[in-house]
């Protein structure tokens, strides 16, 4: 992971077009190609950031004064950081993550779900649990009625946090000539109404589950979002 502090202006060029005017930030370059830039303030969301697949390109500004940096993504998007002056400069090697270590409701619903995947729909088969990627496992790996790879991203409430991370693991997924089109699942016990439109928004199906249902303590009704 590269870590700089710099005096930059930020503009994304898409899509969408974004500015941000010249100031000292936080870039971070993670070692699975994504860039994101960061303020001291707003918790812990970047102000900016491009996903991967993406490429950093290193060249003078077009002022002459300082440094630009292009982050391009695959659909030709730009990410472009002018930087006028760098503070902080460095490089660390982080190793494997091991991953998100679930809680003992959220790994019980993750096992249940995965004994009862038809709760998912009529016809859904299981690929496996704890599907390992290249940033973490995927939750579950199944197939529905049509054969087509589906990922479950499983969690006791369902925040935007929950959402995002199944966003990455489809990006990367997607990638995978074997399995793809993925599709996505987001269960839990309960989701947030922003995490609900965030995934609808994105294509991702969420799914209410009834933990106690799962057990067979109850009906074994679930309720579809």
């Amino acid at each position: 992971m590269r870590l700089v502090i710099a005096r930059c202006q930020v503009d994304y060029v898409g899509r969408l077009t974004a500015h941000l005017p010249m100031a000292r930030r936080l870039l971070m370059m993670k070692a699975d190609g994504s860039v994101l830039v960061h303020s001291d303030g707003g918790s812990y969301k970047p102000l900016n950031w491009m996903s991967p697949p993406c490429w950093l390109e290193e060249r003078e500004s077009d002022s002459g004064t300082g440094k630009l940096w292009v982050v391009t993504n695959k659909a030709g998007e730009e990410l472009r950081i002018t930087v006028e002056d760098i503070e902080l400069d460095s490089h660390h090697e982080l190793g494997v993550d091991p991953g998100l270590v679930k809680d003992g409701v959220e790994a019980h619903l993750q096992e249940l779900l995965a004994e009862h995947i038809e709760t998912l729909g009529a016809g859904y088969s299981l690929i496996r649990r704890e599907y390992m990627t290249a940033i973490g496992p995927v939750d579950i790996l199944c197939r529905d009625a049509d054969g087509s790879t589906v990922a479950v991203e499983i969690k006791r409430r369902g925040e935007i946090d929950g959402v995002e991370q199944l966003t990455r693991y489809l990006e990367l997924l997607n990638r995978d000539p074997l399995l793809a089109p993925v599709t996505g699942v987001f269960a839990a016990q309960q989701i947030k109404p922003q995490a609900k439109t965030l995934a609808t928004d994105r294509g991702i199906r969420c799914l209410t589950l009834d933990y106690n249902a799962l057990r067979g303590t109850e009906s074994d009704e679930f309720r579809l979002f």
